[in-house]
């Protein structure tokens, strides 16, 4: 069975009696190289386990199985647990499990199911799960890297440079714990349903080291927070809702980290929000 003939699709679902759910996200993809540049880009081998999320009718997923230790798919969906009974009966190395990924143990899921693997994570996401599952996944550190399939749009933040217009506190998050490469876009068309929007498929491998150095990753979060909760605003301006200083210790800690009175928070790279971080700590301690 070809999982993205659409005929095949098609009979597959009706075997079953799915429906597709526009609440999920459910888009199935139909174009039989998307899933493998996918398996291929990420890596996966017999030293591999990998946590793929919403594995859908099971396209990357055999890719995947054909490749690693290991695969374990979480899936909310339980109308597709039966589907993905059938078409990865096959492979003995794949463990379906229900649930919602973002209530699942992170920690848990990788101890129970990877030990003695090198864990990454290689998935066609939801778009509405897509920034707060990378967040919690490169803050736990657990993956050696990530590859996934995801809005264009949002691959475009994670990768932005500063002053560009993609540019936003999320990618410096991603930026600062991985090194993010957008690998390819994948048009509306090589899905069923189509979706509104472009895709793309971006590789981010775990960073050994940060980029910069801080006394606290807490600290750095608050003044990237700071920076761009006013885009329109100057820096100055902007950092005065996260911090309780006087108007000209802001900018004093503005000036002390070599940037322009002026400057906005789009402006500066992670290195410069590293330097002011801790300046800013240091002003509130006086």
């Amino acid at each position: 069975m070809d999982l993205c003939n659409r005929n095949h699709i098609q009979a597959l679902l009706s075997r079953h009696g799915f429906h597709f759910s526009k609440a999920l996200g459910q888009n199935f993809l139909i174009d039989a190289s998307v899933p493998l540049r996918i398996a291929e880009a990420c890596g996966a081998d017999e030293a591999t386990g990998v946590l793929e999320i919403g594995p859908g009718i099971g396209p990357l997923t055999q890719q995947l199985a054909r490749r690693a230790g290991k695969v374990v798919s979480v899936e909310l969906d339980r109308r597709l647990y039966p589907v993905l009974g059938e078409t990865m009966a096959a492979f003995d190395n794949f463990t379906l499990v229900p649930g919602d990924i973002m209530k699942c143990d992170l920690n848990a899921l990788v101890s129970e199911y990877f030990g003695g693997l090198r864990p990454i994570l290689c998935a066609n996401l939801p778009y509405n799960i897509t920034t707060p599952l990378l967040t919690r996944c490169v803050e736990s550190g657990l993956f050696e890297s990530l590859t996934v399939l995801i809005q264009k749009e949002v691959a475009l933040r994670i990768c932005a440079k500063p002053g560009t217009a993609d540019y936003g506190a999320f990618s410096l998050l991603m930026q600062y714990y991985t090194e993010p490469q957008l690998l390819f876009t994948v048009p509306n068309t090589c899905f069923l349903p189509a979706p509104k929007v472009t895709s793309a498929v971006i590789y981010c491998p775990k960073r050994q080291t940060p980029p910069v150095e801080v006394k606290s990753e807490a600290s750095l979060w608050r003044a990237v927070r700071a920076g761009f909760a006013q885009r329109r605003k100057t820096l100055v301006n902007s950092l005065q809702s996260g911090y309780p200083l006087p108007k000209d210790v802001l900018a004093q800690a503005i000036a002390d980290c070599g940037l322009s009175a002026d400057i906005r928070g789009e402006k500066l790279s992670l290195a410069d929000y590293a330097r002011l971080a801790d300046r800013l700590d240091e002003a509130l301690e006086k």
